[in-house]
This record gives structure tokens, sequence and C-alpha cells, in this order.
């Protein structure tokens, strides 16, 4: 009882401990993993601040660009009203200066048209009759001008797109038209950002350390930035994409400051997905590595204890033998010196029986040799050989049909009927009824074990099989775990407690197959 309940206590207390491993392997990967996803969350919000940024940078180099662009109109105004008046000068003017200002021109292409359309002059344009040689030299001088000239015109509506033009009357009734394009200064300046702009965007998109994240105007649905390819956001809507993303991880709004509002979406990474699940899956193989081993470790720790209730069993029957062997000559002495015939025939039962015993280890230890014959002449031996052993208070009641016959063991299957009996009366504590019913299907012979005893909890019940249990101060627990051995490894079948209830007895069942 002890042994086993040890036994118990340990197997619990080693599943709680593994239980609160597997607990705090689970909470400390989960906080790696909560912090990992705060780190790749904080990583999508710095790059969507980096968006940011790039929107307040590319609205203020538009600004800076407008005010350019300003100041070039006013200057091209005065280069204008300047050359107006070197061409028609007046007694009050000064011809240096405005013909200072149109030299100093050096910078803004200028194309002048008369209200023809003709080509009246230009400034600062960045190419010439020579670079349209190449292209057409099979024109001839005058030909190649008047292609340059149609090359001018064509500039001059594409500049009037992008600035405004200037109409001055420079004489009577005789007016020209100014058109301008940004001065070289702008255009490298544009160039330089456009390039500063292509290189930050590339650096986000192909940041290999960031989350797949898409930045999307709260207002509009467009996107305002991502580093998802094109070739996924041509494959999913984007209603679809940003449903999904937002399973994932929880949007964040990001405010512009300039009254525009945008939602931030982010995945997490693979790292973080199978870090996720990672712990699960390594408790699922240690599990399963853990049963593997238990289920072979029992195996092979049934196979030794097999090995070693045979050759308990051998030598036993083997001890047996000799004073066996001694009692059957001095019956026979004591026969032959006219002994008490009572005294000689007791003492041959007593003989027989331990013959019984002996052939019962014998059987144990070689394996059982199973003969079809009548099991109810079995059960009634049994019974009959009970009850002149026990109180005269324990009632017999039984059962039993006749011409039972089932492949089984006589010696053995009487010694399981005789220790759930004596269980059974001990339980009944010498006085009580003790129930034998024999009963059959077409596949098995159950025989049926009722007492009127104490019973037994639930909890007994599940252990009372085990190897030393007992309730008995100086039992050793091994008589149940015998009966269960005998039933169900030598006979194929099986014995179990059918009912049981404290203070209202129990009942046996060994299921024998026929």
């Amino acid at each position: 009882m002890n042994l086993y309940s040890n036994k118990q206590k340990w197997k619990i207390a080693l599943l709680i401990v593994a239980l609160l491993l597997v607990g705090v392997s689970l909470f400390i990967s989960n906080q790696i993993v909560s912090k990992v996803g705060e780190q790749e969350r904080q990583r999508a919000k710095q790059w969507a601040g980096a968006i940011k940024k790039r929107v307040e940078l590319i609205q203020l180099t538009n600004r800076t660009f407008t005010q350019l662009r300003e100041k070039e109109q006013e200057k091209i105004k005065l280069w204008v009203e300047a050359s107006k008046e070197v061409a028609n000068p007046t007694t009050l003017s000064i011809p240096e200066f405005p013909m200072q200002i149109v030299k100093d021109n050096n910078n803004i292409p200028v194309i002048l048209l008369d209200d023809q359309r003709n080509i009246s002059g230009f400034r600062n344009i960045s190419f010439d009759t020579s670079d349209l040689r190449p292209r057409y030299p099979e024109l001839s001088s005058r030909a190649l001008e008047k292609r340059f000239e149609d090359s001018l015109r064509v500039l001059s509506e594409v500049w009037k797109k992008k600035n405004p033009s200037f109409t001055v009357e420079v004489y009577e009734d005789l007016f020209m038209t100014y058109v301008y394009d940004d001065s070289k200064e702008i255009v490298r300046l544009e160039k330089e950002r456009d390039s500063l702009f292509r290189s930050f965007n590339k650096e986000l998109i192909e940041n290999e350390g960031l989350v797949p994240v898409i930045l999307i105007n709260q207002d509009t649905r467009q996107i305002v930035g991502t580093n998802i390819t094109d070739s996924l956001l041509m494959k999913k809507e984007l209603s679809v994409l940003t449903r999904e993303l937002a399973r994932n991880n929880d949007s964040l709004i990001i405010d512009f400051n300039n009254g525009e509002r945008n939602v931030l979406y982010f995945d997490s990474s693979a790292e973080l997905k199978q870090l996720h699940y990672f712990p699960y899956i390594q408790f699922l193989i240690i599990g399963l590595f853990g049963f593997i081993g238990y289920v072979l470790f029992s195996t092979f720790r049934k196979a030794e204890q097999n090995q070693v209730w045979a050759g308990m069993a051998k030598e036993t029957a083997h001890q047996l033998g000799t004073p066996i062997s001694s009692l059957m000559a001095w019956i026979q002495l004591l026969e032959s010196q006219q002994a008490d015939p009572m005294i000689v025939t007791e003492m041959q039962k007593d003989v027989d029986r331990l013959g019984i015993v002996t052939d019962r280890f014998s059987k144990i230890g070689s394996g059982a040799n199973l003969e079809a014959t009548d099991l109810s002449g079995t059960v009634t031996e049994i019974i009959e050989y009970l009850k002149p052993r026990v109180s005269k208070q324990i009632e017999f009641t039984t059962s039993v049909q006749g011409n039972v016959i089932s492949p089984h063991s006589a010696s053995l299957i009487s010694w399981v009927l005789e220790n759930i009996s004596k269980n059974a009366i001990d339980a009944m504590e010498g006085k009580g009824k003790l129930q034998i019913v024999l009963t059959t299907t077409p596949e098995w012979a159950h025989i049926d074990i009722k007492d009127t005893g104490k019973g037994m909890t639930p909890k007994q019940i599940r252990t009372i099989f085990k190897p030393g249990y007992t309730t008995k101060k100086r039992g050793w627990g091994l008589g149940l775990t015998l009966v269960k051995r005998i039933v169900e490894e030598y006979h194929k079948g099986k014995v179990f407690v059918v009912e049981s209830q404290p203070g209202a007895g129990t009942t046996f069942r060994v299921s024998i197959p026929m």
C-alpha cells in the first residue's frame, strides 16, 4: 500500500513539475515573442515616420522651388523691362543700366516671339544649329536654320505650360512675347532632389530588416508608401491585403500634421511567426519522444517482470517438490504402521493440496497448457474446496450452468477463484454472503464473485490490481496482480470490478474466451 501510494505521489509530483516547466517555458517564450513583436512594431512606426519626413521634405522642397521660380519670374520681368528700354530708349533713361541687366541674364533660358510667332531672339538655349547638323546632314544652312526655329517654337509652347509668358509692346503696334524656362540652377537642383528621393525610396523598400508594411491614406485609401512588391499587390485587392495584415497586428494611425491622417498596416516577420509556434512544436516533439521512450521502457520492464515471475515460479515449484516427496513417503510409512486412518487421510489431503500449488507455480513458470474442458466443474470444485475451510457464518450461493466448455487451465483458474474468494471473505470479516454465478455468451464465459463486504472506493478500484497494493497489515499486494496476469496473459481474458460501493459489497467478474 505504501509502495504504491508513494509511487502515485511521485507520479503526481513529476507531472506537476513537468507542467510547471512547460508553463514557465511557454511564459518566457511568449515574453520573448512579445518583445520581438514590439520591436517590429517600433520599426514599422519608424518606417512610417520616415515616410512622414519624406512627405514633409517634399512639401518643403516644393515650397522652396516655388519661391525660386517666383524670384526668377521677377527677374524675367525685370529683364523684359530692361530689354524694352534698350530697344526703345528715352532721353531720360540711362542706357548702361538696362544693357547691364540684359547682359547679366546668363542662366534663365528665354525665347522672344513676335506677333506672327516668328523667332525674334533667344538667350541661354542649350543647343543650336550645330547640334542639329548630325541629325539632318542633307539640309542646307537656310533649311537647317528654319528647322532650328521650328524647334524653338515647339519648345516655347512647352515652356508656356510651365511658366507664365510676358507680352510687351516694344514699338507702336509691335508686340513681342517673352517665353522662359526654369534656370539651369533650378533644373540641376530638381535632378539632385529627384535622385535623392529615388535613393531614399529604394532604401525604404529594400530594407531587409523591415516587416511587410503598407501606409494608406485614411480618406482616399490611396497607398502613401509600402515595401510590398508590386506582384503581390497585383495578386490581391488592397482591401483583402489590409484585412489580412490587420488580423496579424493592430493597425496604427499616423498623423502627418497637415490634416492628413494615414493608416499603417504591417505584418509579422517570418522569424517571429516561427518563434511563436516553435515552443509548442518543441514540446510536442519532446512529449512524443518521451511517450515512445516510456512505451519502450515499459515493454522492457514488463518483459523483465515476466522473466522474474517465471523464474520465481519455477524455483518455488522446484523447492516444494522435495518436501512433498518426503511427506508422501511419511504417509506411506504411517499407513504401514497402522496409524490412525483419519490422520493419514487429512495428511494426504494437505499433500494433495501442496501438489496442486506446486502444479500452479510450475505452469506459471513454464506456460499454461489450455485444455477445452468443462469450466463449470472447475468452479464447482473450488467452491467445494473452500466451504469446509472458511467460517461457518459465510453463506455460499452458487448458480453454475452445466457443461460450459472453454479452453482453460483448471489449476490456474481455480487459483484465480480462490484468490478472489479469499479476499471477499476477508472483506466480510468472516460473516456474510458469497455468491458465485457462471453465465455464458457466444464469445465469453463470465464468472461473477459477489460479496457483502465493506466495498471499495473508486480510487481503490483503480489500484487493486497494481503490484504492492494491499489493505492488509501483513499482505504483500501480489494476489490480485497474479490473478490479472493469469486471466489476461495466459487465458487472454478479462478481470475487473463490475460494481462496488463502500459498505455494500463488491462484484468481480472473470471473463474467459469460449
